[in-house]
């Protein structure tokens, strides 16, 4: 009998003896195209995808006025280095990005190609401006693969592994996880403690925190909590940071997380949907502390794209009028809406949570002793991919399912992935 091999299994087999395992694959399937919410394999089978890149397509695969930006760019030049030969679609598309900074006084940008660039970049600036080493971020954080982002990632075991020794003077405070304990006191006091047995705060450059985690488990952080630490910032002279790469351009509802607690960041870290499916970063922040390193210390050969920034200023037309956010809005009411009423039907979901479309479910083994069951988000995934339907998992213990459908799904579109989204987790549940 002849065994046929189908496209998939032979690049699967060639993904086995090319790429190392390092490289982790979330699902077993070669994508062919993609349009909007809906992606392709290579065998024609469609799917749904609420993964979006891991948050870059807030704007969807292949937004047509996004495609057209970046070919119009083309058929000009695809790179100089903005370093050598300086090109409009940088400088507007930074102008663009001022105007929108949540934080005080007039603001400057640079742009990068990675989330990870985005962090290290914004710590040395922080520190040209302090003069200062020492930099604290959070438990269940995640700042990038580098080594700089390795040291400030709070989520250690999965991406720290044996890579040490990791860069000195970083140090963690806890998140306020309230599901787990974690109240805003007890994560303060845990702050503070710090302060009093580790590194004093007049060596502090700066606090760097995401407004809601990412690979945390979509945990947004308590506005008092911000408001604490601005508070605390402002009295120490420390730089506090944002890290929006994975809530920013408009994943909660607001195009920046942060906007939704009124805490003003004196830098900001972006990437992830500004480019639309492009590779671009950056860094944007009050011009007096963006402007503390000295000629020559920021850069990088391919940061700031002529391509990706062409795709920044697409994306950025898309938010423009502001109905897109609304759409979000809505988008984030109806799954919240669809989560909370499937929890009160199974007791494996022990949390429904996040910010507008932002929005992730922790799974559990029972909802008393709160116990993670990455067994169960798992099975939801295997199950979710079976009926068409591509999700991920992320936080501590894995146990968490976040959503990141395209902020430009329709309503029809929406109702059929939540439809395929309901039947999966009672499929693992069951």
């Amino acid at each position: 009998m002849t065994v046929t091999t189908t496209r998939t299994q032979e690049l699967l087999a060639l993904r086995q003896s090319e790429i190392p395992r390092g490289v982790s694959n979330a699902h077993p399937i070669v994508a062919a195209r993609a349009q909007g919410v809906r992606l392709w394999d290579i065998e024609g089978r469609e799917y749904h995808d609420w993964v979006g890149g891991i948050g870059v397509l807030n704007v969807g695969h292949n937004h047509p006025a996004v495609v057209a930006a970046v070919q119009a760019q083309l058929s000009a030049f695809s790179h100089t280095c903005f370093q050598v030969t300086m090109y409009e679609p940088y400088l507007r598309l930074a102008q663009r990005l001022n105007a929108r900074f949540p934080g005080d006084g007039p603001a400057k940008t640079i742009f990068l190609s990675t989330g990870a660039e985005a962090t290290e970049n914004a710590i040395k600036i922080a520190r040209a401006h302090t003069n200062r080493p020492a930099v604290i971020s959070f438990t269940h954080s995640f700042h990038g693969r580098t080594l700089m982002g390795m040291s400030l990632t709070g989520k250690k075991a999965y991406y720290a592994q044996n890579f040490g020794p990791f860069a000195p003077d970083v140090y963690h405070a806890p998140f306020p996880y309230e599901y787990r304990g974690v109240s805003v006191e007890a994560a303060l006091e845990g702050l503070h403690e710090l302060f009093r047995t580790t590194v004093d705060p007049s060596r502090v450059a700066a606090i760097i925190l995401e407004p809601v985690l990412g690979e945390g488990g979509f945990l947004p952080v308590p506005t008092a909590f911000l408001k604490a630490l601005r508070g605390i910032c402002d009295e120490h002279g420390i730089v506090f940071i944002a890290d929006e790469i994975q809530s920013g351009i408009g994943r909660t509802g607001s195009f920046w997380a942060i906007e939704h607690s009124g805490v003003k960041p004196d830098l900001l870290c972006f990437a992830k949907s500004i480019g639309g499916g492009l590779p671009l970063s950056g860094v944007t922040g009050k011009a007096e502390i963006m402007d503390a390193p000295s000629v020559g210390g920021l850069g990088g050969t391919y940061a700031g794209n002529p391509l990706a920034c062409a795709a920044g200023l697409a994306v950025l037309d898309l938010f423009e009028d502001g109905t897109l956010l609304e759409h979000a809005r809505t988008v984030g009411e109806r799954l919240r809406a669809a989560f909370v009423e499937l929890q009160a039907e199974l007791p494996a979901i022990g949390d429904v949570r996040g910010t507008g479309p932002m929005i992730a479910l922790e799974f559990v083994k029972d909802r008393e002793s709160q116990a993670p069951d990455p067994e169960m988000a798992s099975r939801v995934v295997e199950a979710a991919r079976g009926r068409g339907l591509l999700l991920l998992k992320a936080g501590m213990y894995a146990s968490v399912i976040r959503v990141l459908v395209p902020l430009t799904v329709t309503e029809e579109e929406l109702e059929e992935g939540l439809a395929r989204f309901t039947a999966a987790v009672r499929e693992a549940g069951g």
